[in-house]
């Protein structure tokens, strides 16, 4: 046995200790690139909010020197908020990144899609973004779903198999036993892969704070025009609010999640800082999700029905 080998069995010696955050981002670059190496032509879901941009600096560290072996693709409602989209471009030009968009608005002009009579575009999505997997004949979608966000998402696993429709049948989910990955999948199929399925909202965050991650200005306190609808502060805009008696106030506000603006709703904050969005979240009683989602509210199963249909 060498000195070398001998030194590290001694007690004054002992096995460095892994943070939450370290445990955490080794499974997580595990993940990805166990499927850049079962997978033929993967892709990563990119919207420019926070888990995406963090799953893309997780990406940018697991293949590091090399570039991320593949590309990026966002389904736009064109509803999106236009910092987000400014800070998505911005990000996928210092990397030098591979960007597909899929646009709602060229489904709806072309007829292929209509518009909803609530005004939201979230649930048309599915549509743009099967047409864009079927197009890129893409085996695998890396998404930043976790299942500490909503009880549908909990039920899924780190590899989900999507059938030749898209859909996602919660029976035909395998096991994942000591990290073990199948990503079999027949002609057609395709799998949904969950690098940040176990971290939760204040994981992301202080993860962003450990690394220094940049994000879109809407994630801090701001002041912004919103009115009240179901419950929720929504982005007064071209893309139908205020309506009827419903009027716009301009308030303290940020956002937990960003999507489109039609469904997603800004918290009263006055957190300006990471350090004070942490403590923000750590005092929080509600999921970001069930506090700023309104299509999650649509029905108990809402989530799981467009799961089921396609959806990310």
């Amino acid at each position: 046995m060498s000195a070398a080998s001998e030194a590290l069995l001694l007690p004054d010696h002992p096995a460095p200790r892994l943070s939450q955050l370290d445990v955490l981002e080794s499974e997580s670059v595990h993940v990805l690139r166990e499927s850049a190496a079962q997978f033929e032509r993967p892709a990563l879901l990119f919207s420019g909010g926070k888990d995406s941009i963090v799953m893309l600096h997780l990406a940018l560290k697991a293949f590091w020197p090399a570039p991320v072996p593949f590309g990026l693709l966002h389904v736009d409602t064109g509803h999106n908020f236009p910092e987000v989209i400014g800070f998505r471009d911005a990000v996928v030009a210092e990397h030098g990144l591979r960007l597909t968009v899929a646009r709602v608005q060229d489904f709806i002009d072309d007829g292929r899609l209509r518009e909803r009579p609530d005004g939201t575009r979230n649930p048309l999505q599915t549509v743009p973004l099967l047409d864009a997997i079927a197009r890129g004949r893409l085996d695998a979608l890396f998404g930043g779903g976790r299942r500490d966000e909503e009880k549908a998402r909990a039920k899924e696993r780190v590899f989900s198999l999507r059938d030749e429709f898209g859909a996602w049948d919660p029976r035909r989910q395998r096991p994942e036993l000591w990290s073990l990955y199948n990503g079999r999948h027949a002609p057609g199929e395709h799998v949904r892969v969950f690098p940040l399925s176990n971290w939760t909202e204040l994981d992301v965050w202080e993860y962003i704070r450990r690394e220094r991650i940049a994000l879109p200005s809407i994630y801090f306190s701001h002041k912004r025009e919103v009115f009240r609808r179901d419950g929720m502060w929504l982005t007064a805009g071209d893309w139908g609010g205020p309506v009827g008696e419903e009027t716009a106030e301009r308030r303290q506000v940020r956002y937990r999640t960003v999507g489109d603006m039609s469904c997603t709703g800004a918290v009263d904050s006055a957190a300006a800082t990471v350090d004070e969005v942490i403590a923000e979240v750590a005092a929080s009683t509600l999921t970001e999700r069930g506090a700023t989602r309104a299509d999650d509210q649509l029905s108990e199963a809402a989530m799981e029905d467009r799961k089921r249909e396609g959806y990310f």
